[in-house]
C-alpha cells in the first residue's frame, strides 16, 4: 500500500471553485490602506499545498463595467463571440466573455487605429487622427494609460464596433498569484491570503485591481465560487528546523512569513527566526500584531525589527533596520542562516538587496567584488530567496 497522496484533479486549466470563508480587513481605523486578510476553503478539492507556495485565482470583472460596455455597443450580452487569444472550440456569449475571460484595461494602439476607420463624426475623426500621427507616440502611451476599454467607446461613440471587433483587441483575463499566509499543518483545507486591496481614479473613472477587488467586494461570503489552483513555489522554510531564518517582509510580503511561523512552530523547528516588517504607520498598518506579538512572548520569533515609514519625519524602511542591526545579521548569517525576501520587486527587494551586500562588505570585512560572491554562494544553497513581485 502507498501512502502517496492522489494528485488532484485540479490545475490551472481546471480550476477548483473555492469558497471564500473569511474576509476581514487588516488595517485599523485611519488607516490609508485597505489590506484584507481571506480565507479559501478547498475541502474536497484534492488541493494541497506548502509554505512558500501560491494560490492562483481567476478573477471575475466588475458587473458594472461589463454593463456599461454592452450599454456602449448595443448589445444585449448573448452575441456569440471568439476572442483570437483564447482559442476556443467554439464561439460563447459576451456577456461570459467580458465577465470572465477577457481584460478590461489596458487598451493598445492597435484599437485607436480600429476606432479612427470606423468613426463617422468629424469630431471623433479629427482626435483619433491626432493621436495616431508618429510624433505623438509618447502622449498616446500616456493618453491611454489614463483609459480603459470603456473609456474609448464613451468618448468616440460614432465609431461603431461589433462585439467580435471589440474582443478581438482585448486581452485574456489572467489569474493572479497571492502568496499563502497559512501552514497546511494547522490549516489543511484552508487557504489563507493577504490582500492589499486596489482602488483607484484615473480619467475621471474609479478603477480597481480586478482580482483583489473581486476577492474583497464580489466573491460573497460562502456563495459565488472562487476558482483558484496552487502554484508550486521554490520559496520555503529550510528543510533542516534546527536553521536560523530571517525574514523580510514589509506590507503584504508578511504573507509567506505568518506561513513560515505557523509551519516552524508546528514542526517543533528549534532554528531562531527573526522578522523585519515595514507599512505606514504602527497604529493602523502592523499586519497581523497579535499573532507576532504572541509568538515573540512565546520565543518562537527570536527578533522582530519594525520600519513604520511615516510615523516619524525621515522615512523608515526595512533596510534601514538591517543597516542598523547589521553586526547581529552578520552573525546570523555567518552561522548559516537562510535570508528570505517577500513583497515589491521594483524597489523594495533591489533596495533591501543592496542592504545584504553592504552588511555582508562591512561585517566581513570583504571588498564589494568578495561579498557579491559570498551572496551568489547563498542563493547557490538555497539560503538566499526571493518571493517579489
Amino acid at each position: 500500500m502507498s501512502d502517496a497522496v492522489p494528485a488532484s484533479t485540479y490545475h490551472k486549466d481546471h480550476p477548483f471553485p473555492a469558497r471564500l470563508v473569511e474576509n476581514r480587513l487588516l488595517n485599523k481605523p485611519g488607516s490609508h490602506k485597505e489590506t484584507r486578510h481571506m480565507a479559501v476553503d478547498i475541502a474536497g478539492s484534492g488541493l494541497t499545498y506548502k509554505v512558500g507556495d501560491s494560490l492562483g485565482v481567476f478573477p471575475a470583472n466588475r458587473p458594472d463595467e461589463v454593463d456599461e460596455i454592452l450599454a456602449r455597443l448595443s448589445a444585449t450580452g448573448n452575441e456569440p463571440v471568439s476572442p483570437v487569444m483564447l482559442k476556443l472550440a467554439a464561439p460563447i456569449p459576451l456577456r461570459e466573455a467580458l465577465t470572465g475571460r477577457l481584460a478590461l484595461a489596458k487598451p493598445t494602439r492597435k484599437i485607436v487605429e480600429t476606432l479612427a476607420a470606423k468613426a463617422t463624426a468629424e469630431a471623433d475623426k479629427t482626435r483619433l487622427a491626432a493621436l495616431l500621427v508618429p510624433e505623438a507616440k509618447d502622449q498616446l502611451a500616456g493618453w491611454l494609460e489614463e483609459r480603459e476599454f470603456v473609456d474609448l467607446l464613451a468618448e468616440f461613440p460614432s465609431a461603431k464596433l461589433t462585439p467580435q471587433e471589440l474582443v478581438d483587441h482585448m486581452r485574456k483575463l489572467m489569474p493572479r498569484l497571492y502568496s499563502i499566509a497559512s501552514s497546511p499543518k494547522l490549516f489543511p483545507t484552508e487557504v489563507h491570503l493577504t490582500v492589499a486591496v486596489v482602488r483607484y481614479e484615473t480619467n475621471h473613472r474609479s478603477r480597481v485591481g480586478v482580482a483583489t477587488t473581486f476577492l474583497a467586494d464580489r466573491a460573497e461570503l460562502k456563495a459565488a465560487p472562487v476558482p483558484v489552483f496552487v502554484s508550486d513555489s521554490h520559496f520555503g522554510v529550510p528543510a533542516d528546523g534546527a536553521k536560523d531564518i530571517i525574514m523580510v517582509g514589509p506590507g503584504t510580503g508578511i504573507a509567506p512569513f505568518r506561513a513560515f511561523l505557523q509551519e516552524r512552530v508546528a514542526t517543533k523547528a528549534t532554528g531562531r527566526n527573526w522578522l523585519f516588517f515595514g507599512d505606514q504607520h504602527r497604529a493602523t498598518d502592523y499586519l497581523y500584531e497579535e499573532e507576532w506579538k504572541a509568538w515573540h512572548a512565546s520565543g518562537a520569533l527570536a527578533r522582530v525589527d519594525l520600519a513604520f515609514s511615516r510615523d516619524q519625519i525621515l522615512k523608515v524602511y526595512v533596510q534601514d533596520r538591517m543597516r542598523e542591526n547589521a553586526a547581529e545579521l552578520w552573525a546570523w548569517l555567518k552561522a548559516g542562516a537562510h535570508f528570505y525576501v517577500c513583497g515589491d520587486a521594483k524597489r523594495m527587494a533591489k533596495d533591501v538587496d543592496v542592504a545584504l551586500h553592504d552588511v555582508i562588505a562591512q561585517q566581513g570585512g570583504l571588498d564589494a567584488a568578495a561579498a557579491a560572491d559570498y551572496v551568489k554562494q547563498m542563493k547557490k544553497d538555497k539560503r538566499y530567496q526571493r518571493d517579489v513581485y
